[in-house]
């Protein structure tokens, strides 16, 4: 039992010495890149009531929920998804407002994968929410910043791979598969199986137009000439026609930010999140099975709260991020500054006096006292094992 009580469940882990100080350090950077471009911190508590995140809202399915009721007998959840406990959020505190709000946050997520996954059950995110701008200058500022959170994070080498979900779902309007078909399809294209999907589409019978638009599913780096192409053959598909259009204004505008040598597209993006109306987007790099950062447009997700606005935002999901740099061999920077005031029983106020000094002018002091166990021989091993910038004794 004893040994039981040393060891984590499964899917969390602690984070600890120095692997701890470099994660606050990347998170430090992001909120102050999210700081520069006026996003404002806000939290939200970390469980709420069962139905903001419920079937209707469009987030994770109830089975990977962790639930729990409180005294009332009311199902409360862990929240698994930080954005819509913003949209709760802001519907409440900014109903009337009209003009563009703007948060950031850091936060953990609780998601209850299967153990076979192999993924962590907690998380730690931190993203940016833009609510009441529905423009396409909205999309680029979001995919933009994200470029420059990757970029700041110490990456050199990754894509943001940006969709619409509103070409897929007017390719279904369009090819009238059915609802278990297109069900298929949405998880083939998850796993990545464009031959499963080929070979449904090759036996649906379907004209030549949209046998051409399913096949740029397969293009997970989709050029603005091949956009601009597909958005001519699209003029008798208005939802397929606009989520082109729209991404082909994303492109005019990503080059005025210089990120677009960052930014790919693709047609076959999906997300378990169902609130996503228009652009969606992750960011990979190597060193990471998953994405580091994911986001999107949700312009309905609000009103599910009395608000009626349009909104998007992301997330970066710290935990990945870190893995993908230390796979990267990019070292996050990191000088511990502490000072070991090694003291014995009668030099204390000595050491007190002159820790008082230096903490008042910024520095960080640890007060550590010369026992019979803990020798001036032991703290000086611990102070090269700990990387202690000095040791200073009061003996």
């Amino acid at each position: 039992m004893a040994n039981q009580l040393l060891h984590t469940p499964e899917g969390v882990r602690d984070i600890y010495s120095d692997e701890c100080e470099r994660k606050h350090i990347l998170e430090d950077r992001i909120y102050a890149a999210l700081k520069s471009c006026g996003y404002h911190p806000i939290q939200t508590p970390t469980f709420e009531f069962f139905d903001i995140f419920g079937k209707e809202i469009g987030t994770t399915p109830s089975k990977d929920l962790y639930k729990f009721f409180d005294r009332e007998g009311n199902t409360l959840v862990l929240r698994p998804d930080i954005t819509p406990s913003i949209a709760r959020c802001a519907s409440k505190y900014y109903m009337e407002d009209a003009v563009p709000i703007r948060f950031c946050y850091t936060g953990n997520t609780f998601i209850n994968n299967n153990s076979y996954q192999g993924l962590l059950k907690e998380t730690t995110q931190s993203g940016a929410e833009l609510i009441g701008d529905g423009s396409v200058e909205a999309d680029a500022e979001m995919i933009a910043l994200t470029v420059r959170l990757l970029l700041n994070a110490g990456l050199k080498e990754f894509q943001v791979s940006v969709g619409h979900v509103d070409f897929l779902k007017g390719l279904f309007e369009a090819a009238q598969l059915g609802e278990s078909t297109e069900d298929t399809i949405r998880e083939l294209l998850l796993n990545r199986n464009f031959y499963g999907v080929e070979e449904i589409v090759a036996h649906s019978g379907l004209n030549e137009d949209l046998i051409y638009f399913f096949g740029l599913l397969r293009d997970v780096m989709l050029t603005k000439e091949r956009i601009l192409e597909a958005k001519e053959r699209a003029v008798g598909y208005p939802k397929i026609c606009n989520a082109l259009s729209r991404l082909e204004q994303l492109e005019d505008l990503l080059r005025i930010y210089h990120v677009e040598q960052y930014v790919f597209y693709e047609m076959a993006m999906v997300s378990g999140l169902n609130y996503y109306t228009g652009i969606i987007f992750s960011g990979y790099t190597f060193g990471s099975g998953n994405a580091v950062v994911k986001g999107g447009r949700y312009d309905n997700l609000l009103a599910s709260f009395g608000k009626s606005a349009p909104a998007i935002g992301f997330a970066v999901v710290i935990d990945q991020l870190m893995n993908a740099l230390r796979r990267q061999n990019i070292c996050i920077p990191f000088e511990n500054k502490t000072k070991w005031f090694v003291y014995r029983e009668d030099h204390y106020g000595e050491a007190i006096r002159d820790a008082m000094v230096l903490r008042n002018r910024g520095e960080i002091v640890e007060m550590m006292p010369l026992t019979e166990t803990n020798t001036v021989e032991s703290y000086q091993r611990y102070a090269q094992q700990f990387h202690i910038q000095e040791i200073i004794f009061y003996t």
